[in-house]
């Protein structure tokens, strides 16, 4: 199916340079515009620069998925990744400067409730913000707001194919045609934490669900002193195909590299970055030409007031329950 998929024709990238030029080109749209409302000037200090963006999209994915781990009831890993997906697809094409990534990331786990079916009413959904009943009603009326625009940036593709299912699947095989491995139960918990890492990556945008999921097997096994080099040969028959074999061990390679360089921006890189942004959201400069999207950003009212964090808890995670 994935093969046949938008996913595959519209949002499988090439490489992550290719990735890189889209944000810039996000960034650079945005300052073209805010330029032209004649508030700021084109190297004005309060735009964010593509790197300062993608910094802040990793703080706000990092709470998207602090907020999926503690949602009541239990979220299915599908929607968690199909929230990841969206948020990341949305900020290729979009500033955070424009659109404020806090409001989006609720909006994108709201949405993939809805395309995952997970039945979840909209007040249920609400009720895990840690805010009073009028800040709840506050914020379905800003992520109903959204919805519609976050599917038509999303060019209304809402599927999304996640690496949980072949990884399901691959663990079947080892149980039916792998007999060297005695109990494939063992990778589980070693690969489940593989992609739950690889969910903040830009993997989803660069391969396949299966070549993520066979990574998460592989990168297991690794780490238990398994190999696996049979199965790739004899039970995946890739033998007699060296150029498969060695095309499929290289996306593995690449799926891991980039676990190893993932890197959350510092605590510090953070304050500074989320004050700039604010900034931009300001009434008092109020760079977006569109009203409606300016709705909700002046004072984070749906945002609980808590006394001030240990430095060294940077997760902000004030909209958890």
């Amino acid at each position: 199916m994935y093969h046949s998929s938008t996913q595959r024709r519209n949002w499988t990238f090439r490489d992550e340079d290719e990735l890189a030029r889209k944000r810039a080109e996000a960034n650079r749209k945005f300052r073209s515009k805010a330029v032209a409302t004649g508030k700021v000037q084109p190297t004005d200090p309060v735009l964010l620069e593509p790197h300062e963006e993608l910094a802040i999209c990793k703080y706000y994915e990092k709470r998207l998925l602090d907020f999926c781990a503690v949602f009541k009831p239990a979220m299915p890993r599908s929607v968690v990744g199909t929230a990841c997906m969206y948020f990341k697809r949305f900020y290729l094409n979009n500033s955070v400067m424009e659109y404020h990534p806090r409001i989006i990331m609720l909006t994108c786990a709201f949405l993939a409730c809805k395309v995952d079916e997970f039945n979840v009413s909209s007040v249920q959904f609400v009720g895990n913000l840690r805010e009073s009943p009028l800040g709840q009603e506050k914020a379905l009326e800003q992520i109903l707001e959204y919805e519609l625009l976050l599917i038509q940036q999303l060019n209304f593709h809402l599927i999304v194919h996640n690496p949980y299912r072949p990884f399901e699947g691959f663990l079947i095989d080892l149980k039916t045609r792998y007999p060297m491995l005695e109990n494939p139960e063992v990778l589980r918990k070693t690969a489940d934490d593989f992609l739950n890492r690889v969910a903040m990556t830009d993997a989803y945008l660069l391969f396949t669900p299966s070549q993520i999921a066979l990574a998460a097997i592989l990168s297991s096994g690794s780490r238990a002193g398994i190999n696996m080099e049979s199965y790739l040969s004899e039970t995946l028959m890739l033998k007699e195909n060296r150029t498969s074999l060695a095309e499929l061990l290289d996306g593995v390679k690449c799926v891991k590299n980039l676990i190893k360089k993932y890197e959350l921006p510092r605590p510090e890189e953070v304050a500074a970055l989320k004050q700039k942004l604010e900034k931009c959201h300001s009434s008092e400069l109020s760079l977006n030409t569109n009203p409606k999207k300016r709705k909700g950003y002046e004072d984070d009212e749906y945002v609980t007031k808590k006394p001030k964090m240990d430095e060294e808890e940077w997760t902000d995670d004030d909209l958890l329950d």
